[in-house]
């Protein structure tokens, strides 16, 4: 079987596997994995109710000292392996194969709610053209509460955006999820810049800005730090094995430690642009930054029902919006998709939509959560929060805790740093840094951030 410039063979099994035809475009796709839900819907509440420049000051440190460590763990691993997750965590340790099989069980359980809860931005974008911005602002609670509550419309949404996440996982790696990354991440770029600009020029948003952006350094406890690491994990989505996917279709040439820093600086930029989006809008007509989850859906659209062509911009940032998640979903989807190719013989296409329809039906239920199923609880928990439990506060950490385990107990200092410095090509005392890092710091903070999740301190 021959091989084209995009395909590379895996090891004792025949297969061609797909691959990234560009270095840019493996950036695109995997800083388009991090980017989505996190930054633009998580980042701005969780920093409205930390303190605000305090949380963001925090957020940064925590990205930079454990963030870009992580990803680099994952494309180490990925790239290592060159295999589906599973194989690759089985090539440095038989036994860490259920690290993949975490991994390979939660992204039913992410892409699940999460196309749920993208389904609602393309209602939003949608209704925008339709006098959405012309909604009291004081009944946008109820706008969005009727919304989620249906038992159908939701589902007309979420069935459109798991059928594009599965339409670009079927077309394949380089013409697929390479591809539109390439188009989906400068758009999104251009359309929060357009919105940024809007926000600023509105009067009274400096006040906005002075607070988003000037740490209140009494204001930093040890809470803040719990939940700065919280999100940076959240974010970047490390932990669920998507990014050793990704760094699986690498050549061994890539310096894995620059793309790293990149994706993980691009990923910071998307979120704190998505702040000055919001925050100087949220001054400026005299809302709450503090308002929670219902920031994005409930607080904006009121902004934007204040602000001349409203329409225009509220259809902007919830398109965005869908766009961020997109680039996140297929990351998502990819994961076991890729095992499925490769242990099962299943066509791509044939993976993405088994795994398409398993999460969609996954999904009603978590839309009904909101709605008919709301009385619906196990463990004292709603659908919708059972999966984001699990998934935000054990499945992530745990995935972590045991690839910086992994890589710093187990596979060892020089087969590490081997595989991160292309066998010695690239030189600098930051990679043995980098390893202790992941060896003694970043299992101590993911275990504090463990244990704070399930509320044990």
């Amino acid at each position: 079987m021959s091989k084209n410039k995009n395909e590379v063979g895996t090891e004792n099994t025949g297969i061609v596997r797909d691959k990234f035809a560009s270095r840019l475009g493996f950036i695109f796709a995997a800083a388009g994995s991090a980017i989505g839900l996190g930054n633009i819907w998580r980042f701005p509440y969780m920093t409205g109710t930390n303190g605000g420049g305090a949380f963001v000051f925090v957020y940064v440190i925590c990205m930079i000292l454990v963030g870009i460590s992580l990803l680099l763990v994952e494309f180490t691993i990925g790239r290592h392996g060159q295999s589906n997750a599973i194989d690759s965590y089985a090539k440095i340790r038989k036994g860490a194969k259920w690290i993949g099989f975490l991994g390979f069980f939660s992204a039913f359980i992410f892409l699940s709610y999460y196309s749920v809860v993208s389904g609602w931005t393309l209602f939003y974008s949608i209704q925008s053209f339709f006098g959405l911005a012309n909604t009291a602002p004081d009944q946008m609670g109820a706008f969005f509460g009727a919304f989620i509550g249906d038992p159908v419309q939701p589902l007309i949404y979420h069935a459109i955006f798991m059928g594009l996440t599965v339409f670009i996982i079927a077309r394949g790696v380089a013409q697929g999820i390479e591809k539109a990354s390439k188009i989906m991440l400068p758009m999104l770029f251009v359309l929060l810049m357009i919105l940024v600009v809007r926000s600023l020029t509105l009067p009274g948003a400096m006040e906005g800005v002075k607070w988003y952006l000037t740490p209140d350094f009494s204001a930093i406890t040890a809470g803040v730090w719990i939940a700065a690491l919280g999100q940076v994990f959240f974010s970047l989505s490390v932990g669920m094995s998507g990014m050793v996917t990704y760094g699986s279709y690498l050549d061994k040439g890539e310096n894995l430690p620059k793309s790293s820093g990149m994706i993980a600086v691009m990923d910071l930029s998307v979120a704190i642009l998505a702040g000055l989006v919001i925050f100087p809008a949220v001054f400026s007509f005299g809302m709450e930054p503090g308002s929670g989850v219902g920031l994005v859906f409930m607080t904006i659209p009121a902004v934007f029902s204040q602000m001349p062509f409203g329409e225009l911009f509220s259809f902007m940032f919830f398109f965005l919006l869908a766009i961020a998640n997109l680039t996140s979903a297929i990351s998502i989807l990819e994961m076991p998709v890729a095992y499925l190719l490769e242990k099962k013989n299943m066509s791509r296409k044939g993976a993405a939509l088994l795994v398409g329809a398993i999460a969609y039906v996954m999904g009603i239920a978590v839309s009904f959560s909101f709605g008919i199923w709301g009385d619906f609880t196990i463990l004292g928990k709603g659908i919708f929060d059972l999966f984001d439990y699990f998934g935000s506060n054990i499945s992530l950490p745990l995935g972590g805790l045991a690839a910086s385990i992994l890589v710093g107990w187990f596979w060892g200092e020089k087969a590490a740093i081997g595989e991160v410095s292309n066998q010695g090509e690239l030189k600098g005392s930051v990679l043995k840094g980098w390893f202790y890092m992941v060896k003694f710091v970043v299992p101590v903070v993911i275990v504090v951030v463990f244990l704070s999740n399930l509320g044990i301190f």
